[in-house]
Parts: C-alpha cells; sequence; structure tokens
C-alpha cells in the first residue's frame, strides 16, 4: 500500500463512515452472515462499527503495515472475533466473510466520492483492496489458532473422561480402558490411576482392556508402565478383559505381560477380593434354608 494510497482511504473512510456501514451490513445480510442464527444484527452492527472506526484511527497514522503498532487494536478486535467465533461454532468462511464483505461496499462509496481525480480512486480501491486481503488472512489464522487450541482442549477432555477410575470395593479399583492406547493417553491413565490409588488408599488395581481394540507390542509396554508406576505406590495389578483373538496376537508376537491376568472383570474381581480374605457367595433364600427341616424332620400326629 502506497503513502498517498492510505491518506486518500483515510480521507474518505472518514467522511463517509456512516454510508459504509450501512452499505457494508446490508451486503452481509445478503451475503447470509445472520441466517445461521449465531449472532444478532445489533452485535454484528457493533463490530462493524468498532471495526472501521479502528481502521480510520489506524490508516490516520500513515501506517500501512497490519502488523505496526497504530493497528494493534484493530488486531486485537480481529483476534476477539476470530475466537468468540470458533468457540461457536461458526465456519471459516463465515468468519473471513466479516473482512471480504467490507470490500465491495468501500470500493463503491469510494467511487461516487472520489472527486474529478481518477488516480485517487485507482490509489484508494488498490489499497483497500490489499489492505483487507491482508487483514483477512490475519482473521483467517486468528480463527485457525483458536480452533486448534479449542481441539487439544477437547482431545484432552475426552481422554479424561474415557479413562475413568471406578472404586469396586474398599481398597480395589477398576480402570476400564476404550480405544487405542498410546503415548499420551498412558500419560493420564497413570496420572488418573495414581491419584485415585493415594486418595482411595488402593492395594489392587484392575486394568481392564476389554474395549482396547488391538494389543501390540507398543500398547504391551504402556500397559506394562501403568502397572508399574501403580506397584510403585504399593497397590498390585490385575489386567482383564483379555480376549482369544488378542491373546493369540500376543503370542504371535511374543508380547509378555509380567502380570496377573483374566479373562473377565468379573474373575479379576472375584479375584482381588480372594486377596483381600474375602468372597463372593451365593446368598441362601429363606425357602430354601427351611426346606431341608421340613423334609427331613419327624412326623407330627
Amino acid at each position: 500500500m502506497t503513502q498517498a494510497g492510505t491518506q486518500v482511504t483515510s480521507t474518505l473512510l472518514e467522511a463517509h463512515e456512516a454510508e459504509v456501514l450501512q452499505q457494508w451490513m446490508q451486503q452481509l445480510r445478503e451475503d447470509g452472515a445472520l441466517h445461521s442464527g449465531r449472532i444478532r444484527e445489533a452485535e454484528l452492527q457493533t463490530q462493524c462499527g468498532q471495526f472501521l472506526r479502528l481502521l480510520r484511527e489506524a490508516l490516520a497514522g500513515g501506517s500501512q503495515d497490519i502488523e505496526s503498532a497504530a493497528f494493534a487494536p484493530l488486531r486485537d478486535l480481529l483476534a476477539d472475533i476470530s475466537a468468540s467465533r470458533a468457540t461457536q461454532g461458526f465456519t471459516p468462511r463465515e468468519t473471513t466473510l466479516f473482512i471480504f464483505s467490507l470490500k465491495q461496499p468501500l470500493l463503491d462509496v469510494f467511487a461516487r466520492h472520489a472527486g474529478a481525480s481518477q488516480a485517487d480512486a485507482l490509489a484508494a480501491n488498490w489499497s483497500i483492496g490489499l489492505l483487507l486481503d491482508r487483514l483477512g488472512l490475519y482473521t483467517m489464522e486468528a480463527f485457525q489458532k483458536t480452533r486448534e487450541e479449542l481441539i487439544v482442549r477437547q482431545q484432552q477432555e475426552i481422554a479424561e473422561l474415557s479413562t475413568p477410575v471406578i472404586k469396586l470395593w474398599d481398597g480395589i479399583l477398576a480402570l476400564p480402558l476404550i480405544g487405542t492406547l498410546d503415548s499420551q493417553r498412558t500419560q493420564v491413565v497413570m496420572e488418573n490411576l495414581l491419584e485415585s490409588i493415594v486418595q482411595q488408599s488402593a492395594g489392587i488395581a484392575i486394568i481392564d482392556i476389554t474395549g482396547v481394540p488391538t494389543v501390540d507390542t507398543l500398547t504391551a509396554q504402556h500397559l506394562l508402565k501403568t502397572v508399574a508406576a501403580a506397584r510403585l505406590m504399593g497397590a498390585d495389578c490385575i489386567i482383564s478383559g483379555i480376549r482369544p483373538q488378542i491373546a493369540q496376537t500376543m503370542v504371535h508376537l511374543g508380547v509378555e505381560l509380567d502380570v496377573v491376568s483374566k479373562a473377565t472383570l468379573a474373575d479379576a474381581f472375584a479375584l482381588a477380593l480372594s486377596k483381600q480374605g474375602r468372597m463372593v457367595a451365593r446368598r441362601r433364600t429363606e425357602a430354601a434354608a427351611s426346606a431341608p427341616a421340613l423334609s427331613g424332620g419327624p412326623r407330627q400326629g
């Protein structure tokens, strides 16, 4: 953007800001900016007004670089708008439309009011086109950054939710695993399990892998790390849920789990109870308990 173009653009925008705002809002309506219902017209108009004011102030200083200090308030506004729209579920097109829809209204207004100087009109058109392109790219980058941060945070939350530690009995915990066990998730599993062992004063931890689709060498290593960490905290581990297909795969791969394993969670729970000196027994009903006495007692006559 040339210095002359910056001055012309600043002068025209200051003189016809209200007209530009009116046509910009009309263009946004035609482009469907309000169709999703995620933003109200009053809020959108406020954002547009703030943008035009900050743009005019930045251009009034003669700056040509959107990374300069003069454009800092405008960059902050675009970052806030992009972050808000990324959180609300706006698409990249809907977000960048906020900037690019301003181009035609500005060009139309400047063409009507640039006067007899065709050179001034060309300078303003060229300047505003380049400026809005750069601001649009900045908006897209800010939007994408927020989206990536959101995805990472959601992945962390899902990882924590998918590794719940359940108290089965006094001193007995269960950790049901579902999905692939990678290095990042192993760290979450370890932290959740070790914290629960301390909080519950647990001596036995059952790691159930019924929901783990495959167990390869890497997955086995992650399991062994979790078991070793639990042992360091004084808790014995039992692995349950090893299906026949997984058992065959582990044998073919030569994978050895140096830990007690059971086919089902129920079997692992029964073993954990026996380690505590407890057992699971069927409760005899009152009718069953009294039946032998009735049938085997002396006859009354």
